[in-house]
């Protein structure tokens, strides 16, 4: 009850978590002609609520362009099935070597160089053991374009994130501000109780089918969240109303004054 107390306490003169959480809510009904109440455990069977209502925090844009419209959004949504489940299985064998086998990178190399070297060994010297001409081995080169390329991507998508932070900071929407702030602290606590390695595959498969899930199932995701946000609504103004209002709250500005 103290921290309850305290995170009241910490909002700027004016701002409360009602008038926030009624802000995230104004974000699904900008759109809306009339007001409808919907029970969170009954169905509407209606289209009424999907109609009047926006897209997911207020986006305008279809998922696909929102992830950049490209190929990494074909990948995502799995426009191609084909590449999408190699890039999902690569990554799991690399997982599943790393942790569970606990394999260890340079490992891994150097068993892949040496049978590399006994795959072109024996293939050199097969022809003169059979007496046959000597046959041409295959040299395998890793084109420079491939790291100039994976180097900018990488390069743009960090310059982008942090633009992106840097843009909710500066732009005065507390309430972007709050949702990114809760969304780092998030992936923090999570960062605290696996390794980076374990975290980058959670994200990574979470990419691979979040977005496709939710392409799938938009209304009803849209609807669910809508219906929870104003539960949590509903639950926080019967404890303003039970506990938090009964709290006397001192005068700062006259102790400031003073």
């Amino acid at each position: 009850m103290t921290s309850i107390c305290f995170l009241v306490g910490k909002m700027p003169e004016g701002i409360t978590a009602e008038k926030l959480l009624d802000s995230i809510m104004d974000t699904f009904t900008e759109s809306s002609q009339k007001q409808k109440s919907v029970s969170f455990f009954e169905e509407d069977k209606s289209n009424s609520v999907s109609a009047k209502m926006n897209k997911l925090l207020g986006r305008q844009k279809t998922i696909h362009n929102i992830l950049g419209g490209g190929k990494s959004a074909d990948v995502l949504l799995w426009r191609n099935k084909k590449i999408s489940g190699s890039f999902l299985t690569a990554a799991t064998a690399i997982w599943v070597l790393f942790e569970w086998l606990n394999y260890h990178f340079l490992f891994l190399v150097c068993i892949a160089l040496i049978f590399g070297m006994l795959a072109q060994f024996v293939w050199s010297n097969a022809s003169g053991i059979l007496n046959r001409s000597p046959s041409k081995v295959p040299r395998f080169v890793v084109p420079e374009e491939v790291f100039l390329n994976i180097g900018a991507t990488i390069g743009s998508e960090v310059n982008r994130f942090l633009i992106f932070i840097q843009d909710i900071s500066c732009g005065g929407d507390l309430k972007q501000f709050v949702m990114v702030v809760l969304g780092l602290w998030a992936a923090a606590v999570i960062g605290s109780w696996f390794n980076f390695l374990t975290v980058f595959y959670v994200g990574f498969v979470a990419a691979h089918t979040l977005p496709v899930l939710y392409e799938r199932y938009e209304d009803e995701v849209d609807n669910f969240i809508y219906n929870l946000l104003g539960q949590l609504r509903n639950q926080y103004s019967k404890l303003d109303a039970g506990v938090l209002s009964k709290i006397p709250k001192g005068n700062l500005k006259g102790k400031k004054s003073e």
